[in-house]
């Protein structure tokens, strides 16, 4: 099994968001409207969403396939924070966001995730960051244990929006100022 990671560019759109379509109710907790999963998808997880974000250049997309076959997409953000619960708890002149990481769940535990996750420290750290955030699903267990375990700490909530319904997640990050941060 052959693992590359690598920047996403464009050409991508299709790949991202097809890996988006397949990955994005993942993250969201048990009883979550189909209707409103597949809305936010159209709204935000389009092929013209994609293209826009990789013309972004406040934003990194990195792109994990194994044996040839994207299998997972991470997005990084730079800039303002709109969110006051994230911005009450972290330093936005020193910080990014990671976005979005999903990985195919046929995936799961192959290594694939972690190979995502390096890169896109990478990529996060090469931005001059000193630390990266994100926000999870309070009950997304699964999520939960693999932050924990690259290092990412809870520091705060906040309520994220699918269609109509409020998401509570956990606000965590983790230092990147140094190669061992």
């Amino acid at each position: 099994m052959t693992t590359i990671t690598r920047l996403a560019r464009t050409g991508d759109e299709e790949a991202l968001h097809d890996l988006a379509a397949r990955t994005f109710g993942l993250a969201c907790p048990p009883g979550t409207a189909q209707a409103d999963i597949d809305a936010f998808i159209a709204k935000n997880l389009s092929v013209e969403s994609f293209a826009g974000y990789l013309a972004d250049p406040a934003r990194i997309l990195a792109l994990v396939s194994v044996d040839g076959e994207p299998t997972g997409y991470s997005m990084l953000v730079g800039g303002p924070i709109a969110d006051p619960d994230v911005a009450a708890v972290v330093d936005q002149a020193t910080s990014i966001e990671l976005s979005k990481f999903y990985l195919a769940p046929e995936r799961h535990g192959t290594g694939a995730a972690a190979a995502l996750m390096t890169a896109t420290l990478a990529a996060a750290s090469g931005t001059g960051a000193a630390s990266c955030w994100l926000g999870v699903n309070q009950r997304n267990v699964r999520a939960a244990k693999f932050y924990a375990k690259h290092g990412f700490e809870i520091v705060g909530v906040k309520r994220f929006l699918v269609g109509s319904e409020w998401h509570d997640d956990h606000i965590r990050q983790r230092d990147i100022s140094s190669p061992h941060g």
